[in-house]
């Protein structure tokens, strides 16, 4: 469970890239390596001490021509916005700069926690560098050093010690449901579409995260949670138009949601942009269902939705498992169809395998179509285990970790599918040696 957000602010060339890399350590290595699925490094997972994190690097986020002051107050209104704690990262090479003061005096002037990271302190002759950074007014100066880690271990104790114990979940048993997506593609006007469709909203509750609006509801009986990231718009932002601002913000909604929803302009077509907001959702393993939207603009003939599916797939090859739902917000054409779709995802995403009726299925997996050969020697899967859900993950107890090949791998995913479905889910099959 998350347990809070730390952003990483600084002046240009600090290192604060490289700091949040030491953050996240080799999580980022575990993601699933799958051709498609667009990545940017200014967002990650980061464990210490048994509490999980969102970390943001504001130094992924530039934006061009534009003064270092303007890109400076961009990045600190950003973290001010989004998170529990901030690092506010500074060089032990360069000493205090007009720019850190006057970042300095932005993050005095809120009420977030600020731990002071002195970076490049990459000697022990440099730690007296580190005294000079007391003026900035933000306590005690912290040396590190992100590119050897050296004193990354304290920064991470400090980190963790601003996260309060996670509240209760007001919306528990409950089917949270996120919509997400690039700008304009309908987001809100869907999630109204949503509620007026029965006409039954308990309340108009603003989260707990930044920029996203939880709305329960009840529809034929059940509760859902609608959470909408399109909620808020701070006008005026320098940050406003910036596109992986929209994709900080639909990140926090996705974490809280059993669901996602992810929406596609049927009017502008595929953007690049949305590959990354998919792309996010897919890592995080949420059951996702693909809303195209705004149908009623789309020039139609018997052939057209075949077309659309087709390309949609070949742009997403990474969510072959997700359903696609054509719908019109603006009409409400189609969009009762989404709950019976969401309810299906949710159930699978809640699915538990026993273990022996999971073996049967792999046996004759590998029966049907056995593993190939590498080197002389063959993969053989011993036994296998359910080990979670959300998304539902699989353990194969192996002879050798190395022979799992992945075209072998998505044929047993297949193979999972087929026998048990997880209609818009993620399936992670993992391998481990089986002890001798």
């Amino acid at each position: 469970m998350i347990e809070g957000v730390v952003a990483i602010v600084g002046r240009p060339n600090v290192g604060k890239s490289t700091i949040f890399n030491r953050m996240i350590g080799e999580r980022l290595s575990i993601v699933e390596d799958t051709p498609g699925v667009t990545r940017d490094r200014i967002y990650g997972k980061c464990t210490w001490l048994t509490k999980e994190f969102r970390c943001i690097d504001t130094g992924g986020i530039q934006m061009d021509d534009q003064p270092f002051q303007n890109e400076i107050q961009m990045q600190v209104e950003i973290a001010l916005d989004e998170a529990d704690c901030v690092v506010f990262v500074t060089s032990a090479k360069e000493g205090v700069t007009s720019d850190d003061e006057y970042i300095a005096r932005m993050l005095r002037k809120s009420k977030k926690p600020v731990i002071l990271a002195v970076n490049k302190v990459d000697d022990t002759h440099m730690i007296s560098n580190i005294y000079e950074f007391y003026e900035l007014g933000l306590g005690d100066p912290m040396p590190v050093s992100g590119s050897h880690g050296i004193g990354m271990g304290d920064l991470l104790d400090a980190v963790v010690s601003n996260f309060n114990k996670p509240k209760k979940d007001e919306y528990d048993g409950m089917i949270r449901f996120a919509v997400i997506g690039r700008p304009n593609v309908g987001k809100s006007s869907l999630v109204n579409a949503l509620l007026n469709q029965e006409r039954v909203i308990v309340s108009d509750v603003e989260g707990t995260t930044r920029d996203a609006i939880d709305t329960p509801f009840t529809r034929d009986g059940k509760e859902y949670v609608v959470i909408d990231t399109a909620g808020i718009r701070k006008k005026g932002k320098i940050y406003e138009n910036i596109e992986k601002y929209s994709i900080l913000r639909a990140m926090s909604a996705i974490e809280r949601s059993d669901v996602v929803l992810f929406v596609i302009d049927g009017e502008t077509g595929i953007r690049d942009q949305d590959k990354h907001v998919a792309g996010y959702a897919h890592e995080a393993g949420k059951a996702i269902v693909i809303v195209y939207n705004k149908w009623d603009t789309v020039e139609k003939d018997d052939k057209t939705m075949h077309k659309i599916e087709k390309e949609i797939r070949e742009q997403f090859l990474y969510l072959s498992y997700a359903p696609i739902v054509f719908v019109s917000a603006k009409t409400k054409q189609k969009v009762h169809n989404l709950f019976p779709v969401i309810e299906e995802v949710y159930q699978y995403s809640q699915l538990r395998i026993a273990t022996n009726v999971l073996n049967e299925v792999l046996a004759d997996a590998q029966i049907s179509t056995p593993p190939p050969t590498h080197n002389g020697k063959r993969l053989r899967i011993n036994y296998a285990s359910q080990v979670a859900i959300t998304p539902p993950t699989f353990v194969l107890f192996v002879n050798d970790v190395e022979l799992l090949h992945f075209s072998y791998q998505r044929y047993l995913e297949n193979k999972l599918r087929e026998a048990f479905g997880f209609n818009g889910n993620p399936i992670r099959i993992l391998a481990r040696l089986k002890n001798q």
